[in-house]
């Protein structure tokens, strides 16, 4: 069964910390929604695909699937040198360089590269919270 933060994480730590679940939630759907419409040179463009997929590929590495999103749109969207480079800083952020950094997106703004790293870390903590939060819920 499906934990997830919208249907189970927020309302406990909600129950937990009065008013912490909503700062949560707000940070995560700040760091979501951000967006300047721009992909590398392209304007008007409906990054919301690419978020998700990020996002989704993040919890993915940690081993949180969801049922109702298509896999798929990942493997579409994020190409091989952006993967490597999502597991890396989420999960050996001591072994990310320069050089990873650069590798990825080269034709990519920094400013774009630096929303996917505040995507990565966002989607990060969140899986975390859900793994701690889980925890939590089974012990009471």
């Amino acid at each position: 069964q499906d934990y997830t933060w919208e249907d189970h994480g927020y309302s406990l730590i909600n129950r937990l910390y009065p008013d912490v679940g909503q700062l949560l939630d707000e940070k995560f759907q700040v760091v979501y929604n951000l967006t300047y419409n721009t992909i590398a040179m392209h304007c008007g463009v409906d990054t919301s695909m690419l978020r998700r997929a990020i996002w989704n590929y993040v919890h993915c590495v940690f081993g949180i699937r969801y049922d109702d999103y298509d896999y798929g749109e990942v493997n579409q969207l994020l190409e091989r040198s952006l993967k490597i480079y999502i597991k890396t800083v989420a999960c050996y952020p001591e072994k990310t360089t320069k050089r990873t950094y650069t590798q990825f997106w080269r034709q990519f703004k920094h400013s774009e590269k630096v929303h996917i790293n505040l995507l990565l870390l966002e989607a990060r903590m969140q899986a975390a919270l859900l793994y701690a939060l889980r925890a939590v819920t089974h012990y009471m």
